[in-house]
């Protein structure tokens, strides 16, 4: 007698997907990301000292430098004799080649006269907000911490 086995049918293997080296090759690339990556300094980070409310008593003799940041992204400088000299025209350039020096030399004049660099800041309502980080960049890397934004129009003396 002869026995008869019973063929089973093949059992129906669905294929898987083994993410087993995806999961590596994503941790490859996060640690690398993060390995990278820099650190860039913010805006809170910048040792600027903004000025108090009530005004000082005696007045500064070093005259504060004026800087006048316009919309279109042009920097320029106001002399004491109300004299507008432009600094900055490239409204795309990051690094402030023309007034970095100026700010160095008023902080050098400041320091060899033992007083403080005072620079005013005046941002036209419609400037961009990086141009104005770009020049308090500027004027970090000069050294300088005493800064006010001011309100004067071109008008007034």
């Amino acid at each position: 007698m002869a026995r008869h086995k019973k063929m089973q049918a093949p059992e129906e293997d669905e294929p898987g997907l083994d993410i087993s080296s995806l999961i590596d090759v994503c941790f490859l690339l996060l640690i690398y990301f993060l390995v990278t990556s820099q650190i860039v300094k913010k805006e809170q980070e910048l040792s600027t000292s903004l000025p108090s409310t009530s005004p000082s008593e005696t007045p500064p003799d070093l005259a504060p430098m004026l800087i006048l940041l316009e919309g279109n992204g042009n920097i320029s400088l106001k002399g004491e004799t109300g004299v507008v000299e432009l600094i900055e025209s490239d409204s795309d350039a990051r690094e402030l080649t023309n007034l970095t020096p100026r700010l160095e030399l008023h902080k050098s004049v400041a320091d060899t006269s033992s007083q403080k660099a005072l620079v005013q800041i005046r941002v036209a309502g419609d400037a961009v907000q990086q141009r104005v980080i770009d020049v308090l960049n500027a004027l970090a890397g000069a050294g300088i911490t005493e800064i006010t934004f001011t309100d004067i129009n071109d008008s007034e003396g």
